[in-house]
């Protein structure tokens, strides 16, 4: 058996404000932006160098969804974002005024800092022991 999960969805306020956070301030590049109708688009973006899983920007369509942007996990950590230099990245959270939620910790797997996206879901940023 051969599987692996293509996309997972985060449901934002805008599109385009999501766009510019994850391209600009993340260094994520835009895979994909297509209108699917006036209220719909089908937005990817993926970390550099990834080859796989892309997030789909999902825009919140009612207010039940709009209730879980910035919450999509009750609060725990969301996504794990894997680095080759967590120094680096985590400058560039400073850089752009990201919310730093733990600072560089070392841990039994590896370093790890815990942030915030623009809408408050939780992320891991994690360098792994060699």
């Amino acid at each position: 058996m051969n599987q692996h999960i293509a996309h997972i969805a985060i449901v934002v306020d805008d599109y385009d404000q999501a766009i510019e956070f994850y391209t600009q301030k993340l260094h994520f590049d835009l895979i994909e932006d297509t209108v699917m109708s006036p209220e719909k688009r089908w937005v990817l973006v993926k970390p550099k160098g990834a080859k796989e899983c892309a997030i789909l920007l999902a825009k919140a369509a009612n207010e039940e969804q709009q209730t879980r942007v910035g919450n999509q996990t009750g609060g725990r950590v969301f996504m794990f974002l894997y680095t080759d230099d967590i120094e680096r990245d985590y400058q560039n959270l400073l850089t752009h005024q990201i919310k730093i939620v733990r600072e560089p910790k070392q841990e039994v797997y590896g370093t790890v800092a815990v942030f915030e996206d623009l809408y408050g879901n939780l992320w891991d940023l994690i360098q792994r022991n060699v």
